[in-house]
């Protein structure tokens, strides 16, 4: 028995994450807390929130009086959360936001004291398990929405990098401010290359100044700039659009094509993108989604 109070059935005692089943749903269950309803299931962690309503799974880091900043327990928080949102059928799209003020400020002042305690060893493991989460993110099966309601700083701003979609309010700060305090933007720097190109990537990395939303934009950093009493709204109308507009496998496999041509030489890229071409007319919902356009259907995915 976890203690979710789902009718008393559960399918395993543990202390993490995992599904439990009643007679009318099933639910992810957190011994720490868990409601549940009929069309959502929220989960709350130490660090995080993780709740799904309409396709739609919310991320929210949630130490709003640290600013949000990451620690090693958030890191794995975060990898629990966007493992169940991979696996759960219901869900299509993955909104990460920070409560708060801030998106996220980087990294825990606590957790930099321990890292300087750490053996070579263990600043490697910690630092494998970072590279993880951030592999984890930027080659999801599922589409990633940042909501930066504040500022994204260091690794806060990595997150973002990592999305495949970004949203900003204009009053917020974004850039990668580790050369400041003598260390690097080791992971982020092989993703943010890949976003903005070697130019801007330098310019934001060498520098470690903090630029913002509308400069962001203009690099390519974030998708668009949007008032603070609206993003909440944009975000949900685009989250929306992409759950009933567009075919979950498509979606898949269009970020796979993006993600594996980047890695290829020019020749490789396009053989690899001829035979996911292939593969994905042999897809049910390729052949549905043909079908409803010969046949002037309009479907909702």
């Amino acid at each position: 028995m976890c203690g979710c109070a789902n009718d008393g059935l559960c399918c395993q005692s543990s202390a993490h994450p995992h599904i439990c089943i009643s007679p009318h749903y099933f639910v992810y269950c957190y011994p720490a807390k868990i409601v549940t309803l009929s069309h959502r299931h929220t989960t709350t962690f130490s660090c995080i929130t993780y709740e799904v309503s309409n396709r739609v799974a919310a991320v929210t880091l949630n130490r709003p009086e640290k600013r949000n900043a990451l620690n090693g327990a958030m890191v794995k928080e975060l990898q629990q959360a966007f493992l169940q949102a991979a696996e759960d059928e219901a869900v299509k799209v993955i909104v990460l936001k920070g409560a708060g003020e801030a998106f996220c400020a980087g990294a825990d002042l606590e957790y930099l004291q321990q890292l300087q305690q750490n053996t070579f060893e263990e600043n490697l493991a910690d630092s494998r398990q970072l590279m993880q989460l951030m592999q984890q993110i930027y080659y999801h099966d599922k589409i990633v929405i940042a909501q930066v309601e504040g500022h994204a700083i260091a690794g806060g701003c990595g997150l973002v990098t990592l999305c495949d979609l970004s949203y900003a309010v204009p009053e917020a700060r974004l850039g990668y401010t580790e050369v400041k305090i003598g260390f690097i933007p080791a992971l982020v720097s092989v993703f943010l290359v890949r976003k903005t190109g070697e130019g801007r990537a330098r310019e934001l990395l060498l520098t470690g100044q903090l630029i913002g939303a509308e400069k962001a934009r203009d690099y390519g950093l974030i998708n668009e700039v949007v008032p603070r009493d609206s993003i909440a709204d944009h975000v949900t109308r685009v989250a929306a659009a992409l759950c009933k507009e567009t075919a979950a496998h498509s979606l898949k496999v269009t970020k796979q094509l993006i993600g594996g041509v980047l890695d290829k030489p020019l020749n490789e890229a396009l053989e690899h993108a001829a035979r996911l071409n292939a593969a994905t007319r042999e897809h049910a919902e390729c052949k549905r989604g043909i079908q409803a356009f010969l046949d002037k259907e309009k479907l909702v995915w």
